[in-house]
């Protein structure tokens, strides 16, 4: 699979970028989430067990020695990102940011900061000293969870922000010049396709560098899990997904960095769908849809031509 052929992918931009490959080393800063603890909200989002996509043991390990524990196990790169992923990865002092952040920076390793966060969890403070390492020469990403832009889907889920919380965070955010990566779940509770369509082109409006997609899985230790059990809470079909998630990158402008067109979880945390387990399995099918309907971009005549860097 040469998915970097037929998508604008981020990895292929950065190694155009560095003449060489740049690798994510996922981070647990011990951050919290002001719709857990009570700030917002109590459980969480519905779908949300974080345990399904990062390790937790590894918050109580620095941030230098998880990034050193993450680079041994890598082993495919010599630079990488610090990726702060798990919860909200701005939720605390700007001290305590500003010392986590450059602990990780001063790495000599490391390029630069992808920090995943809420879009209603982005003080000004934060965007400014985000800003201030993309001016000293970082590559530095606001990766916003967004999910949909329906903001009675966003109720349902207990998301706990709306759309113009997210409108309003992307904007001030890339008026600094920060570039923002939205993450964006297919399959969310009675959404249709033509819902996600209407998402994708309202985050298109307001401006975006990278798009995350994600198909929606139940996880273990989660609200939803239990409407699943129930059998109250449906997921889609691996052609299902395939087949939205196809049409929306081929309606995406071709300079749109895609960080990510599908994700995975690890088992025995994943209840469903069972296709979830296999990352490559859904990569692949996105891959051979787009060659045989069509890249990124040609839905509306803007095609993407990958270009090598030799």
């Amino acid at each position: 699979m040469q998915l970097h052929l037929v998508v604008n992918t981020f990895g292929a931009d950065l190694a155009r970028r560095y003449g060489e490959k740049i690798y994510k080393l996922t981070l647990h800063g011990g951050f919290s989430c002001p719709n857990r603890d009570g700030e917002l909200g109590k459980g969480g989002c519905t779908f949300c067990n974080v345990a399904s996509i990062i390790d937790e043991s590894i918050q109580v390990k620095s941030i230098s020695e998880q990034l050193t524990l993450q680079a041994e196990q890598m082993k495919k790169s010599k630079r990488y990102l610090a990726y702060f992923q798990a919860y909200t990865s701005t939720y605390a002092e700007v001290t305590t940011l500003k010392m986590m952040y450059e602990e990780a920076l001063k790495n000599a390793d490391i390029v630069g900061l992808c920090v995943g966060t809420r879009p209603d969890c982005v003080p000004d403070a934060a965007l400014d000293l985000l800003a201030s390492y993309q001016d000293q020469g970082y590559e530095v990403w606001l990766e916003l969870g967004l999910q949909t832009s329906n903001n009675k889907t966003l109720h349902e889920i207990n998301r706990g922000h709306s759309y113009e919380d997210y409108h309003l965070t992307t904007q001030k955010a890339r008026k600094l010049g920060i570039k923002v990566c939205t993450h964006l779940i297919v399959g969310l509770p009675k959404e249709t396709k033509q819902d996600c369509f209407n998402t994708l082109n309202q985050v298109l409006d307001t401006g975006v560098d990278g798009l995350k997609l994600h198909p929606l899985h139940i996880v273990e230790g989660s609200i939803m899990a239990k409407a699943w059990r129930a059998g109250r809470q449906s997921v889609l079909s691996l052609d299902e997904y395939v087949d939205i998630a196809g049409d929306l990158i081929r309606h995406t402008p071709k300079a749109i960095l895609f960080h990510r067109i599908s994700a995975n979880a690890r088992k025995p945390t994943l209840l469903a769908p069972d296709w979830c387990a296999n990352h490559w399995q859904s990569m692949n099918a996105v891959d051979h849809n787009l060659r045989q309907f069509g890249v990124q971009g040609s839905a509306i005549g803007d095609s993407y031509c990958y270009i090598s860097s030799n």
